[in-house]
């Protein structure tokens, strides 16, 4: 299926999303914006039947940021950076973070800017041994932006987090994975085929369950230790009254791989 400055390909249970602008490595405009977002309308219709989303970029690039040539209607005045962020990548972002499925970004090149944002929204984030992340903002005078000053603390600590930040250096893939941001670093020609069997083995699990584990880990990040507790009891019991929980412990009983649905 062909969205605006998106491509969208559905087998079986697994959506693959491209970023499909390689003109100018897949820069986000507007007009993409809202290709992802019908494009994720299909994701998550269940006649559809996907279970896992894998993510990447078209050409030699995963995505090179915002798209700062796209003319404006108001070419005479600066856009609103802030009413953008709200009105048109906000959204986008929170739709990634409450999506009932695994989400694997694979980062076939430069993951730059908001581009850098996206990568990192993957639960399991794939690159190739190529690819590179930068925080773009300050050679344009700008703030990091798409949740980053956010999460990068987060996975990095202040210090590399600051540092990536304000001297707006390259982050090889390989350095990246040596500082625990990203999960594995395959060879450029094999990154995509890996990153289908990885999606492929997630479609196969217990959606449900895997859907709490991203809900689980994204409010660990700001609850209290007593907040989380009662947070995975929650989770637990709707986890155990599923079909597949059911599943699950009828094939380790039986000694036999579990057949999950799903459900």
């Amino acid at each position: 299926m062909e969205f605006e400055r998106v491509k969208l390909d559905i087998a079986g249970d697994v959506a693959t999303l491209t970023l499909n602008h390689p003109e100018v490595m897949n820069a986000v405009s507007p007009e993409m914006l809202g290709g992802l977002m019908a494009a994720f309308d299909e994701i998550e219709n269940p006649k559809n039947g996907v279970r896992c989303v894998m993510m990447t970029g078209a050409g030699r690039g995963f995505c090179a940021g915002a798209n700062l040539a796209r003319p404006t209607a108001e070419s005479n005045r600066t856009p609103d950076s802030g009413r953008i962020l709200e009105t048109l990548y906000h959204p986008f972002l929170r739709r990634i973070r409450n999506l009932q499925m695994p989400f694997v970004t694979a980062v076939n090149g430069a993951a730059a800017g908001v581009g850098m944002s996206f990568a990192l929204m993957g639960d399991l984030v794939l690159c190739a041994r190529s690819a590179y992340f930068l925080q773009a903002f300050r050679r344009i005078g700008l703030v990091p932006d798409g949740g980053s000053t956010w999460i990068l603390p987060r996975l990095l600590g202040k210090a590399r987090a600051m540092e990536l930040s304000l001297l707006g250096e390259r982050l090889p893939a390989e350095t990246a994975l040596q500082w625990g941001l990203i999960n594995r670093v395959y060879d450029d020609a094999e990154l995509i085929g890996k990153a289908n069997e990885l999606a492929a083995d997630l479609a196969h699990g217990p959606t449900k369950a895997l859907s709490l584990i991203r809900r689980l880990y994204w409010e660990s990040l700001d609850n209290t230790y007593e907040e989380q507790l009662n947070l995975e009891r929650q989770s637990q019991r709707i986890a155990g009254n599923s079909e597949d929980s059911r599943e699950g412990v009828r094939a380790f009983l039986e000694k036999r791989p579990a057949k999950f649905k799903g459900d």
